[in-house]
């Protein structure tokens, strides 16, 4: 399969042409949702980020096994290895029982992830639904001597596996300067090194989340999961782990080292990270108090918000910005993001309605290669969505009968914006699809039909009326060569 795709790999921290150890298969792990709370929209970049990436490795011809795994046992409160259960915490603070708390929470992350238009992925497995291969996951590491046993839990050997390896490879860190800024911590007296992470704790008798083991009944650790996880569904290599920036470490640079430790071998071909969504310069986040969830968003229920966003306005947003670049919220870049989203929506609209002539006088033919190029430099859809906004200016001057375009120019630009718009971007050009909608724009069509006759029939106060009570409900009506156009 020919093509010149490149990623940024975060391990070699330079871009690289993506070539797949099964060609033509490709297997891609992302880090999933800790249901334990309502997502907020630092969880929908890293889902519409690797939902693009899924949905363009399809578009070159990979069969991908995609697998976003749900964290659901071992996410503590405090630090990675201490504190209580977050999902454990919220099911006794509710009353409820832990799973029931994480089936709420993951259906509602669900309904978000289908309004954002990001599609499934081929497999989603839940970390408590594979204690057996976590478990046997932490044996290989203890066999090979980089893990160690203490009072009922097991602690991963950093020192040992950095004299052996490189403990800090992915984030550019060396164990010196880690010993020296590690704070000392409540319970780490069960470690050997303040470093050493645990691969399995043994359960306090207040912990309601406990499975049996050779050592305690306890819980496995949380970076545990996805090395387990990942190798039991994609192998013992596998081409692409990806998810958010703040990620990298401790959580993926311990992956790697429990991966390398247990199985001899670097798991992973290509680590990708996208970068963070901030407020005022901070990551936003349920630590700090100052996430927005996606219902907010959608509903505009929130005193952050200025009004309520569309969920394609909130994906749009999304990709207008390189996904290894930093993106600042603000109602002000939502609200831009809504009107570049609607001239687009009005371009393609306007599209459909035009009448081919025999010849272009402007010139589109090489969109396809551009589109294409700018997809295979580390997915690039900020440059993709500039280009269809070129297009949009074309598209409006032979709408305005300034400009041509031939039949075979038209179902070209036609097809490539199903491709990159609406197939590999996600976004959904014709609007909201229930009955609701469909009723509502029918009843607007039908107004400006009626309009139309009006004309026609020199009726201009009928016409008149029409236009002008639809413009102070907030309706943009045009009058065109072919009809009417109308945007709220």
């Amino acid at each position: 399969m020919e093509h010149k795709l490149k990623v940024y790999n975060t391990l070699s921290r330079k871009k690289e042409l993506f070539e797949p150890l099964n060609s033509p298969h490709v297997g891609m792990y992302v880090c999933g949702p800790t249901v334990y709370g309502d997502g907020h929209l630092g969880h929908a970049r890293p889902a519409i980020t690797f939902d693009v990436l899924f949905r363009f490795l399809k578009h070159l011809g990979y069969q991908v096994r995609y697998v976003r795994n749900i964290t659901d046992v071992g996410h503590l409160e405090h630090d990675m290895d201490e504190g209580e259960d977050k999902i454990a915490k919220k099911a006794r603070l509710e009353q409820k029982e832990p799973m029931e708390v994480v089936q709420y929470y993951l259906n509602r992350y669900h309904h978000a992830m289908e309004r954002l238009n990001v599609l499934p992925p081929s497999i989603e497995p839940h970390a408590s639904g594979h204690i057996i291969e976590q478990i046997e996951f932490v044996q290989k590491i203890l066999d090979a001597g980089y893990a160690y046993e203490s009072e009922g839990s097991v602690y991963f050997d950093v020192r040992k596996y950095n004299a052996d390896h490189h403990y800090g490879k992915l984030s550019g860190r060396n164990i010196d300067d880690l010993l020296e800024t590690t704070r000392s911590l409540d319970g780490q007296d069960e470690k050997r090194c303040s470093l050493d992470f645990a691969l399995w704790k043994k359960a306090q008798p207040v912990h309601i989340m406990r499975w049996p083991s050779p050592w305690s009944d306890g819980f496995p650790g949380w970076h545990m999961e996805c090395s387990a996880m990942g190798t039991k569904y994609l192998g013992e290599e596998f081409d692409i782990h990806g998810g958010g920036m703040d990620l990298v470490f401790p959580h993926h640079e311990c992956e790697i080292a429990q991966s390398t430790a247990a199985l001899g071998k670097e798991t992973v071909h290509y680590w990708m990270h996208n970068n963070m969504i901030t407020i005022n310069g901070q990551k936003m986040g349920k630590s700090l108090g100052n996430f927005i969830t996606l219902d907010e968003f959608f509903t505009g229920n929130h005193q952050l918000l200025a009004q309520a966003y569309h969920p394609m306005t909130i994906r749009f947003f999304i990709l207008q910005a390189h996904y290894r670049s930093t993106v600042d919220f603000s109602n002000e870049a939502l609200q831009a993001s809504e009107k570049g989203l609607a001239r687009l929506m009005d371009a393609y609209a306007r599209l459909k309605r035009i009448t081919p002539t025999k010849e272009s006088s402007v010139e589109v033919a090489d969109l396809r290669a551009k589109c294409e190029e700018a997809m295979c430099d580390d997915l690039n859809t900020p440059m993709v969505i500039s280009y269809f906004f070129e297009v949009a200016k074309t598209i409006n001057l032979v709408a305005d009968g300034k400009a041509t375009l031939s039949e075979s120019d038209v179902t070209e630009l036609k097809e490539l914006f199903q491709i990159y718009l609406q197939d590999l971007l996600g976004l959904d050009l014709e609007g909201a699809s229930d009955s609701s909608s469909d009723a509502y724009k029918g009843a607007v069509d039908l107004l400006l039909e009626i309009r139309k006759n009006a004309k026609e029939n020199k009726d201009w106060a009928t016409s008149d009326k029409i236009r002008n009570e639809l413009t102070a409900l907030g309706f943009n009506v045009k009058d065109t060569k072919d009809g009417y156009e109308w945007s709220l």
